[in-house]
Formats: C-alpha cells, structure tokens, sequence
C-alpha cells in the first residue's frame, strides 16, 4: 500500500517494523507521516535520511537542532548520529557507551543493530522477548552473538528448526576445531551423526537440559526436530519418550511422532500419560492411539497441574479435532470444571468465519486468540474454538499441531 493511503496507526507500525528490523532506511517513506503522528523523532528522522541520501550538510544541521530542542538525548541521540556517521562525508564519528544504559528499546535496538554494534549481555539478556526475537534474524550480527536469541525466537515459533541448526551450523564450521567440543553446535552434530543412538540421545538429553528457561527449552526441543525422528521407538527409552514426541511434534514430523504410539502404551503412567496426550492430539488420523473415556479420564485424574489445565487443553483439542464427540467433551467439562465452553465476542467472530470458510480470517484469529506469554494463560476455551475452527477450514494439521503445542508446552 502507498504511504499516501496510510492511517496514522500504519504510520506507527511502519516505524516499529523499521526499527525491527534495523532498517533505519525504510523510515524515510514515512517521513510525512511522522511528522504528525510523533513529534519526538521526526527531526531525527529527517538527518539520518538525509544522510542516507548523501546529504551530509543537512542531516548535521537537522541533529544539531535536534539536540538544542532536546526532545531526544543521551543513547537515543547518541545512536541517530551513529547511524548519520554512516553516511557519506558527516564528520560524526560517536563512541557509545553502553555502561548508563539500563534497558533496550525498539529505537535503540534498531538503530543499535543497523550499525553493526551488539549489546551488553546484562542489556540482551533483559530484553523483552520480541527484541531478542528481532536479533536472532539480524544478519548484520555474528551467528554466535544471535545464538542465544535464537533459541528463544525458536520458542516463539517466529525462528524455524532449520534456521535454528543451520545458525549452529554456521557456528560450528566458523569455532577453533579446540573449543569445538564444548559448543552446542558440537552437540546438535552429535545428535544428528553420533556413531551410535546411545551417543546421540546423549547430545539431545544436554541440548534438552541446557537451560532452565521456558522459551530456550521449547527452542532446544524444535531444533531437535529431525534428530528425535530418527530415534527408534521403544518403551525402554520411556524417560526420554515425552522430550522426543515434544520435538518432532515441535518441528512438524508428526508421522514419526505417531510411530511411538505402540511404545507409549507399554510405559510407566508418568512417562505415557504426557507422551500419550501429545500423540492423542498430534498424531494423523488412523494412528492407533487409544481414544477411548476411560484412558482419557485416567490421565485427568492423574493430572497434577494447576486445576487440571493439562486435562482442559486435552480436552478442548479433543473437542475441537472432532476426536471425541461433543456430548463426551461437554460432560467432562462440566465434571471437571474445565469451562471449554465459554463463550465471547472472539469465539463467536471465528466460529462465524469458519462457517463461512474463511481460513485467512480463522488464522488471523487463533493468533489474536492466543496473545499470552504462555498457554498456562491461554483459556481452554480458546483452544477448542481455534482448533475447531482450522479443522474445519481444512487446515488440519495445523490444528493438530496447536493442539499438541498447547499440551507440550504446559
């Protein structure tokens, strides 16, 4: 769309993608709008385009003015002349120092990460996650530098399993052969090619145990994808089974995920019940997973999470796949109090446009259905209406996949 077609909303996105993506260069389209929707940058604005443009007499004179009406100071100012200092002929070499810097914003990761410059760990590691997301798909930064933010944007689902290993590939191939052996890197290619499957079960088990963060291990377990596909199903490795299923699931091999089936009914109740949910949710259709009320209402009366929200998100899968009829679902909702029937304007507008067929609008809505840190705050209901909605939009293994995310992740 033109910018002349721009709502000042628009305006405010255009600048925050820039930002995201270190691309000082697509705030000049803007300008105009800028202009009136934020006062505060838009004279800053002005001098980095104008450097870009070669125009280094006027981007000076515009960052001077900017800087005697004070409306940006500090790291903020100091970064817009980082980035004019990259134009031709500005004479504005500036030196930042990151030590009164108490925090990253968008502006200052932006412009920051357009100059070729990194954080402070103390800075990145207190980043919210759509920043550290941002970094991991920052070319301009050295593959180990992003490797970190990569496992949480692999977390996020905005990094894919591939990218993340082709990122350790490339850190592999660029570490002194002596240090090699302590990389995750080094791991990853063990998993993939140790010489035997004890070797590479080893390598997942400590990429799996790396970190105790919620995103890196939802990240570990994506980047292992393909790796725990290749891992022969058998009960003996009941301890690693939900770690395995979680990963392929995770990475989209759900036909391999399904060949554990078998396997997962031979194991011991902690082991099966969460290995055995995942599959009941993931697995394709005519995969011999047991169905059945009873073995559904022993996993919830095993289930120890917070009211029973492993069994609600269960349940609202089930639901939603058309894998247990309504009736079933609607009575071990109300016995269990699991509430998968609550109702909203959001539920009805996808229930509407699944109706209608409208699988764009389905999918814009399950991602707006599920804005939450974590599907521990994610309700149940929500689930079940996204689910069914995708199933029915002829997106089903897309649902399928949410589904046992959801369960996965809980």
């Amino acid at each position: 769309m033109d910018t002349d077609r721009f709502t000042p909303r628009m305006f405010q996105v255009g600048v925050q993608s820039a930002l995201a993506n270190a691309d000082p260069a697509a705030l000049c389209p803007l300008q105009d709008g800028i202009q009136k929707t934020d006062r505060n940058i838009v004279q800053i604005v002005d001098a980095m385009c104008a450097a870009l443009a070669g125009e280094p007499e006027t981007a000076n004179a515009q960052i001077d003015a900017a800087r005697r009406r004070g409306r940006m100071q500090g790291i903020d100012l100091e970064l817009a002349q980082k980035v004019i200092g990259a134009g031709a002929n500005t004479n504005r070499a500036v030196d930042i120092d990151w030590g009164p810097v108490d925090r990253i914003d968008n502006w200052r990761f932006g412009l920051a990460t357009a100059t070729g410059m990194t954080f402070p760990d103390r800075l990145i590691k207190g980043a919210p996650t759509q920043i550290r997301a941002w970094q991991a798909a920052s070319p301009m930064i050295a593959p180990q530098d992003r490797l970190a933010s990569a496992q949480i944007a692999a977390g996020l689902g905005v990094f894919s399993s591939q990218s993340l290993a082709d990122l350790n590939a490339l850190i592999y191939d660029s570490t002194d052969p002596d240090d090699i052996p302590g990389t995750a890197a080094f791991q990853l290619r063990q998993a993939f090619i140790g010489k035997d499957q004890d070797t590479r079960l080893g390598a997942m088990r400590k990429l799996w145990s790396a970190s105790s963060d919620y995103l890196e291990l939802q990240g570990a377990r994506a980047m292992l994808g393909r790796a725990s596909a290749m891992v022969e199903p058998t009960a003996d490795l009941q301890s690693d089974a939900p770690n395995l299923i979680a990963s392929m699931l995770a990475a989209g091999y759900d036909k391999d995920a399904g060949r554990w089936a078998r396997a997962v009914s031979q194991m011991d109740d902690q082991y099966a019940d969460q290995a055995w949910a995942m599959l009941a949710l993931g697995a394709p259709d005519g995969t011999p997973v047991d169905l059945g009320v009873r073995r559904i209402n022993a996993f919830i009366d095993r289930d120890n999470s917070d009211g029973k929200r492993r069994s609600a998100l269960l349940i609202a899968g089930l639901a939603g796949l058309g894998r247990i009829d309504q009736e079933t679902a609607s009575r071990l909702s109300t016995r269990f109090g699991l509430r998968i029937g609550h109702r909203s304007i959001w539920t009805r507008m996808i229930d509407r446009a699944a109706s209608l067929g409208q699988a764009g609008t389905v999918l814009v809505l399950t991602g707006t259905g599920m804005q939450s840190a974590t599907f521990d705050e994610t309700p149940p209901a929500h689930v079940f209406h996204s689910v069914a909605a995708l199933k029915r939009t002829r997106l089903e293994f897309t649902a399928r996949m949410i589904a046992a995310e959801a369960l996965a992740r809980t």
